[in-house]
């Protein structure tokens, strides 16, 4: 297993690709300025490019590339100070130390890099006094240019690892999986992160290079999952897989897809971390081959339902609306089906209660 530097908070590019996407200017998604309305979990969440995302720890904008000082506070010392913090100057001045602290394992060439491309960026701010959506805005784009820049070195070490499996004739013999354990927000309904269920972040990268087993160019629109990459591992290799593990073997997908007739109809999706990271409220539900449905619990207690072929970017929460209710009882009866298999007693105990 490879963990290649992940497309992750707080975006922190390569040397070589620092400013490769200074050029271009990226359109808003078209949920940029999203409402949230029908959907209040959506709305009380800490995610936004907005008001969430750091001008300086996040975009390094003003920010500190000086290694930190021996006796300097830890990072969970700044986020204790910080979140004590209880004026805009002092989180600001907070927000340096975070840097600072952020970038001290910089080497001294990474240091000279960074401060000198961000020090450019810092001056562009500085000279535009950016507010309202102008500075949203800004903030957006300045996120995606440091995004796809991360992704660079991404892509290019992942070449290279196929590369060598090509170089040294191993290519035909090994399964390579590429994968994530997440989706992630650039831009849609004003976020980045992760975390709800959603169609951003519930989907998943999942390629799988085998040349031994299947062609180039398949795809599927089988609904597969994270923990079908244990089984479809322990079945290639000639294991058998343990009856309690959960996941499929993908293998029958790749052999022949349309052979395979029984395979599972629904993702079972719940979130638990609440109220930190973001202030995402917990929730459980499934996301079929259409529909989505999500039951919201604790602070915030709702249903909602999603018809993601007439309503892809989930912006009407059709929950409760008249003519859903053989649909909802339906897509219920298998949700819970799916929480009593994975023995989730949690969700078992507020599936029932009424709101």
């Amino acid at each position: 297993m490879v963990g290649e530097k992940a497309t992750h908070r707080s975006w922190e590019p390569d040397l070589q690709d620092l400013g490769a996407y200074d050029k271009i200017k990226f359109p808003l998604p078209s949920t940029f300025y999203d409402r949230y309305e029908t959907r209040l979990a959506a709305k009380d969440q800490d995610m936004t490019i907005d008001k969430t995302m750091n001008l300086t720890s996040d975009l390094k904008v003003h920010a500190s590339f000086d290694k930190p000082a021996a006796n300097a506070p830890s990072q969970k010392e700044l986020n204790k100070l910080f979140q004590a913090a209880k004026t805009p100057e002092e989180k600001a001045a907070l927000q340096k130390q975070f840097g600072s602290r952020q970038f001290g394992r910089l080497n001294d060439e990474q240091r000279q890099a960074y401060a000198a491309y961000y020090d450019k960026v810092t001056r562009e701010f500085d000279s535009l006094q950016l507010e309202g959506k102008a500075l949203v805005e800004w903030k957006f784009q300045r996120y995606m240019k440091d995004y796809l820049a991360t992704a660079n070195s991404l892509d290019r070490n992942i070449g290279k690892i196929l590369d060598y499996l090509d170089e040294s004739g191993l290519s035909e013999n090994t399964i390579v999986i590429y994968a994530s354990d997440n989706g992630f927000y650039i831009g849609e309904h004003g976020w980045f992160d992760k975390r709800f269920v959603y169609e951003e972040s519930i989907h998943v990268p999942m390629i799988i290079r085998y040349p031994k087993l299947t062609k180039a160019g398949i795809t599927t629109d089988k609904i597969v999952l994270n923990n079908d990459w244990a089984p479809t591992i322990l079945d290639a290799a000639g294991i058998k897989v343990p009856a309690d593990m959960q996941g499929k073997s993908l293998l029958p997908l790749l052999k022949n897809e349309k052979a395979v007739t029984n395979w599972r109809k629904d993702a079972y999706y719940h979130y638990y971390e609440f109220p930190q990271p973001h202030h995402v409220h917990p929730h459980f539900g499934i996301r079929s081959d259409r529909y989505t449905i999500a039951r919201f619990y604790g602070e915030v207690n709702s249903w909602e339902l999603f018809d993601n072929q007439s309503d892809p970017k989930q912006v009407n929460n059709i929950y409760g609306q008249k003519g859903q209710e053989k649909l909802t009882a339906d897509l219920k009866a298998r949700l819970k089906k799916l929480i009593v298999e994975f023995d989730d007693q949690e969700a078992l105990k507020i599936f029932d209660q009424k709101i």
